[in-house]
């Protein structure tokens, strides 16, 4: 048994809560909003997921050092584009306890992976990236889940699947970290397209070739960036690409539905009610693949229709009509 530190209330954090405290850990999480904290404690409910029953091994509390303060380790779970703020927050706190980055994404000022911003802010820290295919409403319920523990520490590794693994949760182990990151992260960006593709009513062969070959771009990009080739078909790349471009769950692909049918990035963000860290990667992306000289035409279109006014149907044909290519 051990002490668990979850930074942050939303619906991935609450679900590693619940998959903690029915292991038998003992887990605080940290919310910045009392009322989340107070449905949590109260309730035994996480707002973002209905299905789901908090166990009552579970603390939620707006205080920082009171969450951290004492665990054997600590998940970060929170937006991307807070995470330095937020591990400003308590990294004066932190004793010897390894952090867990569980959220996917990229720093937009920097184009830093998440990984890249902990290790700046905290350069002695023992840092490992969870990822992988794992819906939050899934795995709240103990639907079998098989994810990667990434970690240039093999005792982080093995921390992180002796303490987390079990029948509903499958933990394998990885040193390759900028991939295993880069396939959570840029995979957003193919799902957000997957959910304009589905909202124009185009077929099964068009989500085909579009998850081919965006995990085509995503592997140039990320072997570019220093992941192993190999790991963009695994459980953090194709894995997480499968499940986040084909499931309803997948907030990434709703918005991608939402610009489909016309609405504003505005409006989408409204509409979804959640952090949609497709529409604040992509421009991120862009700016990696022309820093790297990676051929994207998959990132350069779609960002011509969130920044440029490309209506998402003139998008497909653009793609459509490129120069003849050998795959």
């Amino acid at each position: 048994m051990r002490n668990i530190s979850i930074i942050g209330s939303g619906s991935w954090g609450a679900a590693l809560a619940i998959h903690c405290a029915k292991m038998g850990h003992n887990v605080k999480i940290w919310s910045f909003s009392q009322e989340e904290a107070d449905i949590i404690n109260n309730e035994h409910k996480c707002k973002f997921l209905p299905m789901a029953t908090m166990p009552e091994n579970i603390l939620c509390t707006t205080n920082i050092e009171e969450a951290v303060k004492g665990s054997d380790m600590i998940l970060h779970v929170t937006p991307s584009k807070f995470t330095r703020d937020t591990v400003k927050k308590y990294k004066e706190y932190i004793e010897n306890q390894p952090i867990i980055i569980c959220s996917k994404g990229f720093e937009s000022s920097t184009l830093y992976t998440l990984n890249d911003v902990v290790r700046e802010e905290l350069p002695d820290a023992k840092i490992g990236v969870f990822t992988g295919p794992s819906h939050a409403e899934e795995v709240s319920i103990g639907i079998p889940t098989a994810i990667v523990i990434a970690s240039q520490s093999l005792d982080v590794q093995y921390m992180v699947q002796d303490t987390l693994m079990n029948e509903n949760m499958r933990i394998y182990t990885s040193s390759d970290v900028k991939g295993a990151e880069l396939g959570g992260a840029l995979k957003n960006i193919i799902a957000f397209c997957a959910g304009i593709v589905a909202e124009l009513k185009m077929g099964d062969n068009t989500i085909a070739a579009l998850i081919t070959r965006g995990l085509t771009e995503i592997s140039r990009l990320g072997v570019a960036m220093g992941g192993n080739h190999n790991t963009f078909y695994g459980l953090s790349g194709l894995g997480d690409l499968i499940v986040t471009c084909l499931s309803e769950h997948s907030r990434n692909r709703r918005a991608g539905r939402c610009i489909g049918r016309g609405l504003t990035v505005e409006e989408t963000k409204k509409e979804v009610g959640m952090t949609i860290e497709s529409i604040d990667n992509i421009e991120v992306a862009y700016k990696l693949a022309k820093k790297y000289n990676i051929d994207m035409p998959i990132v350069n279109t779609v960002y011509d229709v969130l920044f440029n006014g490309l209506k998402p149907r003139e998008a497909v044909t653009l793609l459509m009509t490129r120069d003849k290519k050998c795959e």
